[in-house]
């Protein structure tokens, strides 16, 4: 017969109450007497029975919603929020939806009234979707949000703040330093406004800042997509003079332009310098591999999912006084061999 929470009270010497504390991470719980607890669980192998959990009104599922193309970046999440999860005794529900859709609404407030979710992860554009936190907040569903933006940003909530501003001027400040005058920028989608703006308004913070008038014609809106950066480098390799670097607004697209640079007979880095950002599989497994900015997405994603759990956990307690947890992020830059000083 499988082992059941009395038998782990029996050998750990406490009432299986406690036992049910330690399992739910209940902060009342003294050190030793965990350490007990999780040595009875792991000699017996105990698995503790999750829908009885559910049954007695404690949801412990925490839903990752996301809507991005980019695989990677999801993966990464994926794993972090996975790893906390386990640590803190915690399901997850990956659950991708179509920021585009207005159905989608329905579709969340759905999935919230099933009952089994005790709080969302959001990642743009849901994170910056005001209807949505207005819908949270009224059927107090515990959230936290993935953002763009910096510890001074007017954000409410608990929430990750990622500094695209800053990684985006350091970029093109290195670039500037290099020796390069004609830098152009690839945005991102239009459904993540925010990232793509503030890597954007870094880009052009960092050129008036070295006296380097911004051209309209070397910032061009696209998707976040390998093709949709194939097809615009093409076209700015037509222009007459082309630019002399390329800061793309993700090492997806910065991928693409490095494809579209081979296929033109440009040779990078020497006649033109291409820089990505977030540091993901694409920006190491292209040659020349791609200088970016470090986005450190599975951490990221594990420090939401701790800043969730611990607000769920103080909710349930009542303790609902404290302020939102906040937690700050900036990328760095990771020098490689796609860029190198402007040819005189």
């Amino acid at each position: 017969m499988k082992p059941t929470i009395k038998d782990v009270a029996k050998l750990a010497g406490v009432s299986f109450k406690t036992v049910s504390r330690v399992i739910n991470r209940e902060p009342s719980v003294g050190e030793a007497l965990q350490a007990k607890v999780w040595a009875a669980i792991e000699e017996l192998n105990y698995q503790p029975n999750l829908s009885a959990r559910q049954l007695r009104g404690s949801p412990s599922f925490l839903a990752f919603i996301y809507d991005n193309p980019n695989s990677d970046y999801v993966i990464e999440m994926q794993h972090g929020i996975l790893e906390e999860c386990k640590r803190q005794g915690f399901e997850l529900l990956i659950h991708p939806a179509d920021s585009v859709d207005g159905a989608y609404m329905e579709e969340l407030r759905s999935l919230i009234s099933n009952g089994h979710i005790a709080g969302l992860i959001l990642t743009p554009p849901f994170s910056e979707s005001k209807e949505l936190i207005e819908t949270l907040d009224d059927r107090d569903i515990r959230h936290v949000r993935i953002l763009s933006g910096d510890m001074e940003s007017d954000s409410p909530g608990p929430c990750i703040l990622i500094d695209d501003y800053r990684a985006a001027y350091e970029i093109t400040r290195y670039l500037v330093c290099l020796g390069h005058r004609d830098i152009a920028f690839l945005a991102g989608s239009h459904e993540h406004d925010t990232s793509s703006e503030n890597r954007q308004r870094g880009y052009h913070a960092a050129l008036t800042d070295a006296d380097i008038k911004p051209q309209a014609s070397l910032v061009v809106p696209g998707e976040y997509t390998f093709n949709s950066g194939s097809e615009r480098t093409s076209t700015l390799l037509g222009q007459q003079p082309p630019p002399t670097a390329i800061f793309a607004c993700n090492d997806e697209i910065a991928s693409g332009a490095l494809f579209a640079a081979r296929i033109k007979q440009v040779a990078v880095p020497q006649q033109l310098s291409i820089a990505g950002f977030e540091d993901s599989p694409f920006s190491r497994q292209s040659w020349p591999k791609l200088t970016t900015a470090h986005q450190p997405n599975s951490e990221i994603a594990a420090n939401a999912a701790r800043i969730l759990i611990e607000s769920i956990r103080s909710s349930r307690q009542g303790n609902t006084d404290k302020d939102p947890a906040r937690m700050g992020f900036q990328p760095e830059i990771v020098v490689r061999d796609s860029t190198c000083p402007a040819a005189t």
